[in-house]
């Protein structure tokens, strides 16, 4: 058996043994109690390891939607507040992250997008991994390895790649959400602007209605000689005093 098919051997039973060992820290961590899901689900750094629906739900990207479903089945009813009395508030909130990563997985579209990030994930990793071995071989250090020839250093090098790409989805997400509030509220206050204008523009037209219409009164009531009729008073004319009788 040559060198190099001695090196394939090995690293395929290495990597055998990885896929036991994952699949034993599965196995464990499907049988939880509800107090370390949880922990799990709420552990410091929570907030970006579930905007991965699949690590929430503890299955593999390509598990079937039924495989899916089931394992959300047992989260969601162990983390139930009903379950979890002493806890409920933080029972709660975990029973909120695992029905968001099932409603995001349940969906076609958006399950999707979620294997597309991890499918990019992985050939990211990869092409990071042809990077390193092509500069050891330009530094004629082609027979060293590099700490990805690992399996389980190269899984969480996925693993790590594929938390960072959720990251920067979130991260665009949010930058989006914002900018649309912004672009709303601007249109908002626009429309707000507009509408004051107009009202001020009707209030205007409005009171040079009324004071075109008073003008046109006065200058009529001016025309017709002042509206109110003068009072003539009657020339009476000179009446002599009446002469006293003489008194004898």
């Amino acid at each position: 058996m040559s060198s190099t098919t001695s090196a394939v051997a090995a690293k395929s039973d290495s990597f055998d043994e990885f896929y036991t060992e994952v699949k034993e820290i599965e196995k464990r961590d499907s049988v939880l109690t509800p107090k370390q899901q949880i922990e799990r689900l709420l552990r410091p750094g929570s907030t970006y390891f579930n905007l991965n629906p699949f690590e929430v739900l503890q299955v593999e990207p390509d598990s079937t939607l039924d495989e899916i479903k089931k394992k959300y089945r047992r989260l969601s009813i162990l983390v139930h507040p009903d379950k979890n009395m002493d806890d409920l508030e933080r029972a709660q909130q975990a029973f909120e992250i695992v029905n968001r990563a099932w409603k995001t997985l349940e969906c076609d579209d958006t399950r999707k997008k979620c294997l597309d990030i991890c499918e990019e994930a992985k050939e990211r990793t990869d092409h990071m991994i042809e990077q390193k071995r092509k500069k050891l071989k330009k530094d004629n250090r082609g027979t060293e390895g590099i700490p990805e020839d690992d399996p389980v250093k190269y899984k969480h090098a996925i693993y790590v790649m594929t938390m960072k790409l959720f990251a920067d989805m979130e991260r665009k997400r949010q930058h989006l959400e914002v900018r649309d509030m912004e672009e709303r509220k601007r249109k908002r206050e626009a429309e707000i602007e507009q509408e004051e204008q107009k009202s001020l523009e009707k209030e205007w037209a409005k009171n040079f209605e009324e004071s075109r219409q008073n003008r046109v009164d006065s200058w009529k009531t001016f025309q017709s000689g002042g509206g109110k009729e003068k009072k003539k008073k009657k020339i009476q004319g000179f009446k002599p005093p009446k002469p006293k009788p003489e008194s004898r």
